[in-house]
């Protein structure tokens, strides 16, 4: 059997420890394991979502409306653009496919920063593209402009907030960037836009705005962080007409579950859901800020729904992770990014006065 000679290149992207798995592997009892390791919404889904839900339930037997025409009317009326801006799929991650697919050819250059979200590089590979990054994992566009210029990239991602660091880009900042960038698809991933937008006005970004101004740029939502969506996997692109119709191209018919779009167009329905569980977010990453600033542990400033905790030499991610893992707590090691630190989910109050008491149980432990 011959495979896809490309494959060699890629590594499987590591999704967080699932909750079943810790059951089996050091028989913790369910209801005692606390996952903050994949940045869901602790809190769950709208009410309106759950109810949703259940009253389509019975069409779990026929295939989507492929024209996913009621989740891109409330898309467009929350954005003030038309359907024709928008596509829908499974997740963000397949509309990052779909650019992928729809712009790479062998050897192109694909430009990201030094630490970002993986499948960036994943599909970037699957296409035989070369990957070139930045040298910091913060987006330092005067160093991207540099290399946009030596390299000629065919796509540039730009995250932000960006995942796994958590912070974020000013508007103003990177709108001058993308002034001068006309060539390249430009693909802004703006999963935690709603929580950075909350936090600072400065860091948020209206898509009708930036694609109106910048037209070769798509810009990424998702349904699975704030909204509480994780398990449905639906997301959306934006950009101008003629982007969006050379990506439909790539789109399989029916990708997105019926549920799913009606997951999707409920949520939107209560957005004071959502805001509320923006506001408990922050109120909590407050703690963590604290609990950072108690043991002396570096922190990065986060505009999402997790914090990046920064580990000096004598302290191995790993080993904390590890550690934490085996008390039932499962955070993200971020080891295989080239980082020592860890990934926390935000919780809920009674979940994170629980993660506080055994995090410092694994520090004395450390320390001893």
């Amino acid at each position: 059997m011959k495979f896809n000679p490309t494959l060699s290149r890629l590594k499987t992207y590591e999704a967080g420890k699932p909750i079943e798995l810790v059951v089996r592997e050091f028989g913790i009892e369910e209801k005692d394991i606390i996952k903050l390791a994949s940045n869901e919404n602790p809190y769950g889904a709208s009410p309106k979502v759950i109810e949703g839900v259940h009253e389509n339930a019975h069409k779990v037997s026929i295939y989507p409306d492929d024209s996913m025409y009621e989740l891109k009317s409330a898309l467009s009326q929350k954005f003030n653009i038309f359907p024709e801006n928008l596509i829908i799929g499974a997740g963000s991650d397949q509309v990052l496919e779909f650019c992928a697919r729809a712009v790479l050819g062998e050897g192109d250059n694909v430009l990201m920063s030094k630490i970002t979200f993986a499948m960036y590089e994943i599909y970037a590979l699957q296409q035989g593209a070369n990957i070139v990054r930045s040298s910091c994992y913060r987006h330092d566009l005067d160093e991207f402009y540099d290399l946009y210029k030596k390299y000629n990239p065919a796509i540039i991602h730009i995250c932000t907030p960006n995942n796994p660091t958590g912070d974020a880009l000013d508007r103003d900042y990177l709108y001058q960037f993308l002034e001068d960038v006309t060539d390249p698809l430009i693909i802004v991933d703006c999963a935690y836009m709603e929580y950075a937008a909350y936090k600072d006005p400065k860091k948020s970004i209206d898509p009708k705005d930036l694609i109106g101004k910048f037209p070769n740029v798509i810009y990424l939502g998702t349904f699975s962080k704030a909204y509480g969506l994780g398990g449905m996997r639906i997301g959306y692109g934006i950009a101008q007409p003629r982007i969006i119709q050379e990506l439909y191209k790539l789109r399989p018919p029916f990708n997105v579950t019926t549920l799913s779009l009606v997951a999707a167009q409920a949520a939107l329905e209560d957005e004071k859901f959502v805001q509320e569980t923006i506001r408990k977010n922050f109120e909590q990453m407050e703690r963590y800020v604290q609990f950072a600033l108690r043991e002396g542990l570096e922190f990065i400033d986060s505009y999402t729904n997790f914090i990046t905790y920064l580990f000096p030499s004598h302290l191995s991610s790993r080993y904390i992770a590890e550690s934490l893992l085996k008390k039932g707590v499962i955070v993200r090691d971020l080891t295989s990014y080239g980082m020592n630190a860890i990934r926390i989910t935000i919780g809920t109050k009674e979940q994170n006065d629980r993660v506080f008491t055994l995090f410092k149980e694994v520090l004395d432990g450390y320390k001893k």
